[in-house]
């Protein structure tokens, strides 16, 4: 291959690259999400429980391991949801990233007005993969900072991203499968004993107002408009 054809693909790559970023800049919004981490983890380093998270309904909850799985896959989940929205709909990218945002400033804030944890999780003694797995979660992770649950409320955020897709619509059994993921999701918190039923339903609430307004309330309004706009015609 010679210079001037090597100088050539360098050229197209770098211009494909600038349109790529110039396409896709919106991306770089998430970054916004940064600090908010920052903040969880300096809470999680730092935050003593003065309350405890329970409910008698935990104790009904078994404690299944293989239920690992989904709750790991909430970040791969989290992940697609944003990657997809943001290749094929900026408004469905920007409404779920607002919807994360708030989420987790609320929850953050709730969690250092009220530092709390829970006393779940049980001694693991075996030795299957899935109980290793979980084992090397309650090692890297606190049983801290966990009502309401982000799992749930994050979880909510990207099937409402999805579910509010045209593009992902048109795929076969794509809001299914989404969620049957929501719920495996909110299942494995409890399951796997890393949340408390109160976590969730917590998570369930949040995450049903911030749907209300980011969603529903905003497409009403639409409607309304859209209705006064034609009503000369209807």
């Amino acid at each position: 291959m010679g210079r001037s054809t090597c100088s050539h693909l360098t050229r197209r790559i770098i211009e494909n690259m600038k349109s790529f970023i110039k396409t896709y800049k919106h991306f770089f919004w998430t970054l916004l999400l940064l600090p908010l981490l920052f903040w969880f983890k300096y809470l999680e380093a730092t935050n003593i429980p003065k309350f405890i998270i329970y409910s008698p309904l935990d104790d009904l909850i078994p404690f299944i391991p293989i239920f690992v799985i989904p709750y790991l896959l909430w970040f791969f989940y989290v992940a697609f949801g944003l990657i997809y929205t943001g290749l094929h709909s900026k408004k469905d990218f920007y409404r779920m990233l607002t919807f994360m945002g708030i989420a987790m400033a609320f929850s953050y804030t709730i969690y250092a007005i009220f530092p709390h944890g829970q006393n779940l999780r049980p001694v693991i003694t075996g030795s299957d993969p899935f109980s290793l797995l979980i084992k090397h979660i309650y090692e890297t992770d606190t049983s801290t900072n966990v009502c309401p649950s982000l799992h749930v409320i994050n979880s909510i955020a990207t099937h409402s991203a999805l579910r509010h897709s045209e593009a992902f619509s048109k795929i076969k059994y794509g809001k299914l499968a989404s969620g049957l993921m929501l719920v495996f999701i909110c299942m494995s918190t409890v399951l796997i004993k890393q949340h408390s039923i109160i976590d969730v339903a917590a998570g369930l609430v949040t995450g049903l107002v911030l749907y209300m307004f980011i969603y529903v309330i905003p497409e009403l309004k639409e409607r309304k408009s859209y209705k006064k706009d034609f009503s000369p015609f209807m």
